[in-house]
């Protein structure tokens, strides 16, 4: 099959789903909550700006996917390697988005379960969710994605030095 992941549960539902419905369970069980005391406003102010920028992320890779007619699921084939808008900062902005929000809820609700939790589902991420996506990637579109990977860092940034940051509307070709 030409796609970069070949078992149902390899998706971003599932591999931070596990994690997320634990820290439910551990909330109802042993309730913790960080001790925000005064600056808890504060905190949930910080959680609702990160929940809604995670949101953004999440709307613009999604609409970047569907602009090139790429699908959004990584158990599909992929056709063209997808390097401009908001994939020009993030290799994997529907990943980042989805933890900015978990993270994002964390703080708004004050539920450290979620915040301690997300660290696992990030870690499994990388190697069940990212890693084969690299390889289907690297091996499609050779030295175009490793271009294009030298340049874009895995979660967010870019690198400076050899290569410089892709420009809105560059592609990394053959």
């Amino acid at each position: 099959m030409d796609a970069a992941h070949r078992r149902w549960w390899q998706i971003f539902e599932v591999v931070f789903g596990l994690p997320l419905a634990v820290a439910g369970l551990l909330q109802i069980v042993i309730p913790w909550s960080l001790p925000f005391g005064a600056g808890a406003p504060v905190a949930a102010g910080i959680g609702a700006v990160t929940a809604i920028a995670g949101l953004a992320f999440v709307v613009l890779a999604r609409r970047q996917f569907a602009r090139f007619g790429q699908p959004t699921d990584p158990g599909r084939p992929t056709s063209r390697l997808v390097t401009t808008g908001v994939f020009a900062i993030s290799r994997n902005p529907l990943y980042v988005g989805g933890v900015m929000v978990l993270a994002g809820f964390g703080l708004l609700f004050n539920l450290a379960w979620v915040l301690l939790l997300l660290v696992p589902g990030v870690i499994a991420c990388n190697a069940l969710l990212i890693a084969p996506e690299e390889r289907y990637l690297g091996a499609k579109f050779n030295g175009a994605y490793q271009r294009y990977a030298n340049t874009v860092c895995r979660w967010i940034g870019v690198r400076t030095g050899e290569l410089s940051a892709p420009e809105s509307g560059r592609e990394f070709r053959e």
